[in-house]
Protein backbone atom coordinates (compact mmCIF):
# COMPACT_ATOMS: atom_id res chain seq x y z
CA UNK A 1 0.00 0.00 0.00
CA UNK A 2 2.86 2.43 0.90
CA UNK A 3 4.37 2.15 -2.59
CA UNK A 4 0.92 2.95 -4.18
CA UNK A 5 0.38 5.98 -2.31
CA UNK A 6 4.47 7.25 -2.95
CA UNK A 7 3.81 6.40 -6.84
CA UNK A 8 0.31 8.38 -6.72
CA UNK A 9 2.14 11.29 -5.22
CA UNK A 10 4.54 11.47 -7.63
CA UNK A 11 2.06 10.89 -10.41
CA UNK A 12 0.53 14.12 -8.93
CA UNK A 13 3.47 16.46 -8.42
CA UNK A 14 3.61 19.15 -10.90
CA UNK A 15 6.66 20.77 -9.85
CA UNK A 16 8.27 19.05 -12.95
CA UNK A 17 6.18 20.20 -15.06
CA UNK A 18 6.36 23.68 -14.18
CA UNK A 19 9.97 23.20 -14.40
CA UNK A 20 9.50 22.25 -18.21
CA UNK A 21 7.63 25.13 -18.68
CA UNK A 22 10.32 27.57 -17.52
CA UNK A 23 13.31 26.12 -19.41
CA UNK A 24 10.99 25.93 -22.67
CA UNK A 25 10.16 29.50 -22.09
CA UNK A 26 13.82 30.86 -22.05
CA UNK A 27 14.66 28.60 -24.98
CA UNK A 28 12.31 30.52 -26.83
CA UNK A 29 13.40 34.11 -25.48
CA UNK A 30 17.23 32.92 -25.95
CA UNK A 31 15.99 31.99 -29.41
CA UNK A 32 14.62 34.94 -29.97
CA UNK A 33 17.66 37.25 -28.97
CA UNK A 34 19.33 35.25 -31.64
CA UNK A 35 17.49 35.66 -33.58
CA UNK A 36 16.99 39.61 -33.64
CA UNK A 37 21.01 40.04 -33.48
CA UNK A 38 21.45 38.21 -36.99
CA UNK A 39 18.34 39.62 -38.32
CA UNK A 40 19.93 43.14 -37.43
CA UNK A 41 23.63 42.83 -36.78
CA UNK A 42 25.14 43.42 -40.27
CA UNK A 43 22.65 46.48 -40.96
CA UNK A 44 23.93 47.92 -37.62
CA UNK A 45 27.79 47.42 -38.36
CA UNK A 46 27.52 48.59 -41.84
CA UNK A 47 25.50 52.10 -39.96
CA UNK A 48 28.74 52.01 -37.70
CA UNK A 49 31.53 51.83 -40.25
CA UNK A 50 29.73 54.85 -42.65
CA UNK A 51 29.37 57.13 -39.54
CA UNK A 52 33.25 56.48 -38.97
CA UNK A 53 33.63 57.14 -42.30
CA UNK A 54 31.75 60.04 -42.13
CA UNK A 55 33.26 61.30 -39.52
CA UNK A 56 36.69 61.05 -40.64
CA UNK A 57 36.20 62.25 -43.95
CA UNK A 58 34.88 65.86 -42.72
CA UNK A 59 37.08 68.50 -42.27
CA UNK A 60 38.59 69.20 -39.32
CA UNK A 61 38.32 72.79 -37.66
CA UNK A 62 41.67 74.06 -36.55
CA UNK A 63 40.83 76.71 -33.39
CA UNK A 64 44.27 78.47 -33.59
CA UNK A 65 46.08 75.92 -31.27
CA UNK A 66 48.58 74.96 -34.40
CA UNK A 67 51.07 72.33 -34.43
CA UNK A 68 53.89 73.00 -31.58
CA UNK A 69 55.03 75.98 -29.75
CA UNK A 70 53.56 78.00 -27.42
CA UNK A 71 50.74 79.15 -28.77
Amino acid sequence: MKLFRMTKKIRNEEDGAVTVDWVVLTAAIVGLGVAVITLIGKKVYTAGNDTATSVGDSTSIDFGQGTGGNG
